[in-house]
């Protein structure tokens, strides 16, 4: 990936994360692909362990994907046996999403090679400045509780 052309542009803040989240997208993404997982997957089948059982709707809101983006995936999820999709038991008209076993174990793995990557990309840091950073990154990011 070549520099940014002027010394103005690497100084900015925006330009520094946009880096760093690139470069830490492609650690996760990589380690994701060793265990035959893309990104979006994960999410999705993180949400659906997190919220299960869960609408589709409701789980598209929650990942904030595209209702047609998010029916892909999961015909991807569920033709590899990770999720089934029933009929919700609140609303039967509609249908409820929930991991199968295997899609929990493929998870565990996903997660902690996901942690890995990360790991990897923090390493520069001690373990107080990955404390700090990431106190900040949630300061500016807009996420904090």
């Amino acid at each position: 990936m070549s520099e940014a052309p002027l010394p103005a542009i690497r100084s900015l803040p925006s330009w520094l994360l946009g880096r760093a989240a690139a470069r830490g997208r492609a650690l996760v993404a990589e380690a994701l692909a060793a265990e035959g997982m893309k990104m979006w997957h994960h999410v999705v089948l993180s949400a659906v362990r997190d919220l299960a059982p869960v609408a589709q709707a409701t789980l598209g809101r929650s990942v904030r994907l595209d209702p047609k983006d998010l029916v892909g995936i999961l015909n991807d999820l569920q033709s590899a046996g990770l999720v089934v999709r029933e009929p919700d038991p609140v609303d039967r008209r509609k249908n409820a999403v929930s991991l199968t076993d295997e899609g929990a174990r493929l998870l565990k793995r996903c997660e902690k090679a996901a942690r890995a990557a990360n790991d990897e990309l923090l390493a520069p840091l001690s373990p107080a400045e990955r404390d700090r950073f990431m106190d900040l990154l949630i300061r500016i990011s807009g996420t904090q509780s």
